[in-house]
C-alpha cells in the first residue's frame, strides 16, 4: 500500500521535507489532502486523525504519515522512520543517529525562518507584526544564515567520504532537506542568502547537484510541486530581505 502523506494542499511548508524524500526515492504515497474527496481524499482524512476520539496517537499537527496502522507525526520523525525504508540513510546505527542530528538542526533554522515573519504570534498576521518583523529579519539575515550555512559548509568539508553529501558517500534525507532549506532562503532571502552561498561552496555545489538528480529534476518540474507562496514557512517580502 502506498504511504499516506497528510498536509496542507496548498503550500509546501514543512510536508515539503517529506514529500522530497519520498519523490527521490521513487516512492508510492498520497499526498492525501490534495486529492478529490470522491476518493476518500481531501482534508477530511487528515482532520480525522487530528481530531477524531478514535485516533489514540492524534498528531500534534500536519505534517504525518500514516503506512497501515501506524502514524508519525514531526518532519524529522517522518524522515527517521522512512529513511531506512527509502535507502536514504545509512546502515549503521552512528550514520542514523548523525543523520537525524542534522535533520533536527534544519527544523531549527526553519523554526527561525518562520519567526522572521511571525516573530510575535503565529495568530497574528505578518501586518500585524511588521515592524517586529523587520528587527528579527535583519537578525536573521546578518547573523543566523550564515551560522547555519556556515555549519553545513563545515559538515560537507569534514565528512570523510567527501564533500558531495553530509553523510557517508550516498544521498540521504538530510541532503535532500538541506537542499530545500536553501531553496526556501533563495526564495524569501535572496540578496542574503546568495551572499552567504558565495562562502559556502560545498553547500552551493550539492544544492545544484540534488536540483538535476532525475527523480527531483522530475518532480519539481512538475505539477506536484507547489509553488513557493507567501502562505508558506518561506515567504517573500522584500522589506526583510533589505
Amino acid at each position: 500500500m502506498p504511504y499516506e502523506l497528510h498536509y496542507w494542499p496548498t503550500i509546501q511548508g514543512r510536508g515539503e521535507f517529506v514529500r522530497l524524500a519520498l519523490e527521490a526515492a521513487g516512492a508510492s504515497y498520497l499526498d492525501v489532502a490534495r486529492g478529490p474527496e470522491s476518493k476518500g481524499q481531501g482534508e477530511g482524512p487528515m482532520m480525522h486523525y487530528l481530531k477524531s476520539p478514535q485516533v489514540q496517537h492524534p498528531p500534534f499537527a500536519p505534517p504525518f504519515l500514516v503506512d497501515g496502522k501506524l502514524i508519525v507525526g514531526q518532519t524529522a520523525a517522518i524522515l527517521l522512520y522512512l529513511g531506512p525504508r527509502l535507502g536514504l540513510v545509512g546502515k549503521s546505527e552512528a550514520k542514523r543517529l548523525w543523520t537525524h542530528q542534522l535533520q533536527l538542526t534544519l527544523a531549527d533554522a526553519v523554526a527561525e525562518v518562520h519567526e522572521t515573519h511571525h516573530p510575535i504570534a503565529t495568530g497574528l498576521y505578518y501586518e500585524d507584526q511588521k515592524k517586529e518583523a523587520a528587527k528579527r529579519a535583519k537578525a536573521f539575515r546578518e547573523q543566523r544564515i550564515p551560522k547555519f550555512l556556515a555549519w553545513f559548509e563545515n559538515v560537507l568539508a569534514r565528512n570523510p567520504s567527501g564533500p558531495a553529501h553530509l553523510v557517508g558517500a550516498r544521498l540521504s534525507y538530510a541532503d535532500l532537506s538541506l537542499f530545500q532549506l536553501v531553496e526556501g532562503l533563495l526564495y524569501a532571502f535572496p540578496t542574503a542568502a546568495r551572499r552567504t552561498l558565495k562562502r559556502a561552496p560545498h553547500v552551493t555545489g550539492m544544492h545544484a547537484r540534488i536540483a538535476q538528480h532525475r527523480r527531483v529534476a522530475s518532480y519539481l518540474a512538475s505539477e506536484r510541486r507547489i509553488p513557493f507562496n507567501e502562505d508558506g514557512i518561506f515567504r517573500r517580502y522584500p522589506e526583510l530581505d533589505a
